[in-house]
């Protein structure tokens, strides 16, 4: 039942918004703002424009992200905790089409920051990511990028989000700020990215159009 409702708020959301350009919301998971997580963030965007999809970058900054404790005190804004920026994620994540959450590879995983942020935003405000598309991207200097690829994904595989890939996996190479810009293969997975993104918010659109209803899954059961 709860996901049934979420659809409706879903398609009454679309609805309401009328002729607005659908928008991506991404996430640099890395303290630097203007890093080789964000260029190649930045890449995407870039494409997304070009296929008429909005976009927008939500820094997380290098200010202090608290862990999620379970203490099951979530609210409809979101976390109980409001001295970071996992809200105002969350309020933006209500209104946005899809996602793309990026993360610098640090001893081949993601940034611990960027999951501190996305466990909280989560298990708070599932609701805000359900069944709207969503890809990762990692960035290293050289290994690890697919192990933090794999673990990003997770947040998508348990939320009845389908995930978007590219024509590689989805990372750039770089270390010193800037040096994303020399991986040419990269950046082309970037773009592809985004075409494989817009292609499919408009293939949702045109469905709901359509007349394609949101499934409703059997959600009673939990294995213990």
């Amino acid at each position: 039942m709860q996901l049934c409702i979420l659809g409706k708020i879903y398609v009454n959301r679309t609805l309401k918004r009328g002729m607005e350009k659908m928008k991506v919301l991404m996430l640099n998971g890395s303290a630097k703002q203007n890093g080789n997580t964000y260029l190649a963030l930045e890449e995407v965007g870039r494409q997304l424009e070009k296929e008429g999809i909005e976009y927008e970058i939500f820094q997380i900054g290098g200010e202090a992200v608290r862990d999620c404790i379970g203490c099951g005190q979530c609210t409809e804004d979101g976390c109980y905790f409001t001295d970071d920026k996992v809200n105002e994620f969350v309020a933006k994540a209500k209104d946005a089409d899809g996602f793309v959450f990026g993360t610098p590879v640090y001893y081949a995983h993601p940034s611990g920051r960027v999951l501190s942020f996305l466990d909280r935003a989560f298990y708070s405000s599932k609701n805000a990511f359900v069944f709207k598309p969503g890809a990762s991207v990692a960035v290293a200097r050289r290994g690890g990028t697919t192990a933090s690829f794999d673990v990003m994904n997770k947040y998508f595989g348990i939320s009845q989000m389908p995930v978007v890939g590219s024509t590689y996996w989805n990372v750039v190479h770089g270390r010193v700020p800037g040096e994303v810009e020399q991986d040419a293969e990269g950046l082309q997975t970037m773009r592809n990215l985004a075409r494989n993104i817009a292609w499919m918010l408009k293939c949702f659109e045109a469905g709901k159009k359509a007349g394609v209803s949101l499934p409703e899954a059997e959600i009673f059961f939990k294995t213990v």
